[in-house]
């Protein structure tokens, strides 16, 4: 198994000037550059410490938010890419739907793939409906427009042979010939997020690497859609489990009171995250007339994302923007405590699940600071991971699945 240490870089000083709204209209003269400096650093030295400690490395982006000051993912896996060793370098990723010009991210993939000496693993997401107004994006077609893009991006990836014209609906370049090419042949690994599962099926049709975040135990339905159109498609065999992925957020301490008073600041990012002022949360269109139709007859809303976090067993926990620590843990997002805890934890879940290859691990979030992340990443690294990856081929083999060697 390969786990990911993850943060959103986020900026938390200035989470206490709007209650409403912290994404797309927070003014940015709450934003000390001092201040962001020096959390730049912090970020980079962590991801850093993960490559050293033989963790990979995941990076997001967002934007018009002090909740995640990646405002390009592609900007500090750049810098990764050189600093770095031996680290997976994974963008999930690049909003492809909402950016104007997706051969340029062909141009900066292919960049940071050469660069890496082959270690990047690129990520294409929809993106949040809150950045449809800071992109000045249309949201009606957004799936489309998104499908559109991947493709036009991997062709222009996989095309050595001089230059093509693309005449899409969304898209036309007359021109697409990107220099340098990628490193890893015909491309970087692929992954899509997706936390409905019809999402599951597009991914599957292509054997991408499907990556779902704060599903929790919700992440079965999503895995087995998978596995069932994989078989569709007459894909040969059983799903390998590197196909599969699932965010999580991890809190471990040499004490079962450190781990959690981690897995609390860690939590920041649950209560944060969905801070947004109601004109930016659903944007008229951004999900087609049949399922925001379906999701009003279900719920009585149109949410874009479903708060609800339940039990191992169905039952429902409530949202999970209001939930505790043991809330979480009970729903599969959160895996905190000793070494030990969060390693019984974790098996569980992936049991439950059906099993996953790619584990993304939230470390950081809010007001954590270095030393807290450095010591979270390192107990991690050196008491949980060694058995995870363990037990991770031990259950590869008994489900028939080819085991790679170790690295």
């Amino acid at each position: 198994m390969r786990v990911y240490h993850f943060t959103e870089q986020p900026y938390p000083d200035a989470w206490d000037k709007d209650p409403d709204s912290i994404r797309a209209t927070l003014p940015s003269k709450w934003c000390d550059p001092v201040k962001a400096a020096d959390l730049y650093h912090e970020y980079l030295d962590a991801w850093q410490l993960a490559d050293e400690l033989g963790l990979d490395i995941f990076v997001n982006e967002h934007h018009s938010t002090s909740t995640c000051l990646t405002a390009s993912a592609n900007l500090i896996l750049g810098i990764l890419a050189r600093t770095t060793k031996r680290a997976r370098l994974l963008g999930l990723g690049f909003p492809i739907a909402n950016n104007p010009h997706p051969l340029r991210i062909a141009e900066e993939l292919a960049m940071i793939d050469v660069i890496s000496r082959g270690r990047l693993e690129m990520g294409f997401v929809k993106g949040v409906p809150y950045e449809i107004h800071p992109a000045n994006s249309l949201p009606v077609r957004h799936t489309e427009r998104f499908w559109e893009a991947h493709d036009l991006i991997m062709k222009a990836l996989t095309t050595h042979d001089g230059p093509f014209s693309w005449e899409g609906e969304f898209f036309q370049y007359r021109n697409v010939n990107v220099w340098p090419r990628p490193y890893q042949q015909p491309h970087p690994p692929v992954w899509i997020s997706a936390n409905s599962v019809p999402s599951a099926v597009p991914i599957a049709q292509r054997g991408h690497v499907l990556g779902t975040v704060m599903t929790g135990y919700k992440a079965k339905a999503l895995f087995d859609e998978y596995r069932r159109a994989w078989a569709a498609a007459g894909k040969p065999g059983p799903v390998p489990l590197d196909r599969l992925c699932y965010a999580g957020f991890v809190g471990v301490g040499k004490t079962r009171a450190e781990g959690h008073r981690r897995g609390n600041l860690v939590m920041a990012y649950l209560r944060t995250n969905a801070i947004v002022g109601e004109a930016f949360k659903n944007p008229p269109g951004f999900i087609p007339a049949r399922p925001a139709a379906k999701m009003i007859t279900q719920t009585g809303s149109m949410t874009f994302l479903s708060h609800d976090l339940y039990a191992k067993d169905g039952s429902n926990l409530g949202e999970f923007t209001k939930a505790d620590l043991q809330g979480t843990i009970d729903g599969g997002l959160m895996f905190t405590g000793t070494p030990d805890d969060v390693y019984r934890q974790m098996v569980d879940f992936y049991d439950t699940v059906g099993g996953f290859g790619h584990f993304l691990m939230m470390a950081q979030a809010g007001t954590m600071n270095y030393a807290d992340t450095a010591e979270n990443l390192t107990l991690f690294a050196r008491e949980v991971l060694p058995r995870l990856t363990d037990y991770h081929r031990k259950r590869q083999k008994e489900m028939g699945l080819p085991v790679p060697a170790l690295a």
